[in-house]
């Protein structure tokens, strides 16, 4: 018998743990909807495939962090952006293991479609980060700030998928320390591109 339509939280809850037991890869829609008690028409009415419940879980942490923010949780400058990224990446700790199944799957040979998502939903968390960090560049260093920035999450988001360490001290050292190498070049730049003072 089914049940009422279940809400997006349950869908993505009912999903990592279907996940977790088998596999992202291995897991179906059809199998999601029997555990919840639905029809497939109603997982598609919140989430149009299983991408798209990936999608949310990042969601989950763009939200935690930005929730986090907005308390007044985060300084300013570069300590603010290490605890903003630190944030994003401790909410999707519990599910370390399904997020990098899940950026396995995406970055398969014929997943163009998954891979462009992919670069969007980049692009959208370092927006973010930076306006809840409170970066305010503007022109070519806005550019400039975004790129750096946007290498040192991703070089760190890599790093923090396989760090065992406590709290995850490691991860949060090599974050302090690429994004401190942003923050000394950016200072050289716009030092250098001021006009000479005669």
């Amino acid at each position: 018998m089914l049940s009422q339509c279940p809400d997006p939280q349950e869908i993505i809850d009912k999903a990592i743990e279907l996940a977790q037991f088998s596999s992202w890869e291995n897991f179906s829609l059809l199998e999601l909807a029997s555990s919840l008690h639905c029809d497939l028409g109603q997982i598609k009415s919140h989430f149009r495939s299983k991408d798209d419940i990936a999608e949310a879980l990042f969601n989950r942490a763009d939200d935690a962090m930005l929730t986090a923010g907005s308390t007044g949780h985060f300084l300013s400058g570069d300590e603010g952006l290490v605890a903003a990224i630190m944030c994003w990446f401790e909410n999707l700790a519990p599910n370390k293991k399904l997020v990098r199944e899940i950026l396995a799957y995406k970055l398969e040979p014929g997943h163009f479609h998954l891979q462009a998502h992919g670069i969007t939903r980049i692009s959208r968390t370092v927006q973010w980060l930076l306006h809840v960090s409170g970066r305010s560049y503007t022109g070519i260093n806005r550019v400039i700030d975004e790129v750096a920035v946007t290498q040192a999450y991703l070089a760190s988001f890599c790093f923090f998928l396989f760090d065992n360490s406590e709290k995850h001290k490691a991860t949060r050292a090599l974050l302090t320390r690429l994004i401190s190498k942003v923050s000394r070049a950016e200072s050289l730049i716009t030092r250098l591109s001021r006009p000479a003072s005669r």
